[in-house]
């Protein structure tokens, strides 16, 4: 049989075999772990490299896309420019002459609409309310 002493030290020892396997095991499972993690890091950086390359080279072809609507857009500016141009050079060319026309236009009317009229102001619709 056990002294006292020998079952309180078969107990620790007992209990340094279970403390000691629980750590194995744990540290076991993180070495794994991190060995998958190395892994995916690996795969990333693996991966990094030509996605990198593929948003230079998409970058590059957008300031290319933008500098030619930048050109775009300075012979739009130029076009307009123009066009304003022919419109202030149309209106003073056709423009001038019509005024003279309608304002011509006018005048015969008027002159043709009062040959009837003898001079005198007409009087509203309505009789000669006021006129004794």
């Amino acid at each position: 049989m056990l002294t006292g002493g020998q079952l309180a030290g078969l107990i620790v020892a007992v209990f340094w075999a279970v403390l000691v396997s629980f750590l194995a095991y744990t540290l076991l499972r993180l070495a794994r772990l991190l060995g998958e993690a190395g892994k995916v890091v690996a795969e990333i950086g693996e991966q990094a490299g030509p996605l990198l390359d593929d948003m230079n080279r998409t970058v590059r072809r957008a300031n290319e896309q933008l500098g030619r609507t930048d050109v775009i857009t300075k012979q739009v500016a130029g076009v307009t420019q123009n066009v304003s141009a022919v419109t202030t050079v149309m209106t003073s060319v056709v423009g001038g002459p019509l005024v003279k026309a309608a304002a011509f236009s006018y005048g015969v009317r008027k002159a043709l609409g009062n040959k009837g009229d003898t001079g005198r102001p007409q009087l509203p619709r309505g009789g000669e309310k006021g006129r004794r």
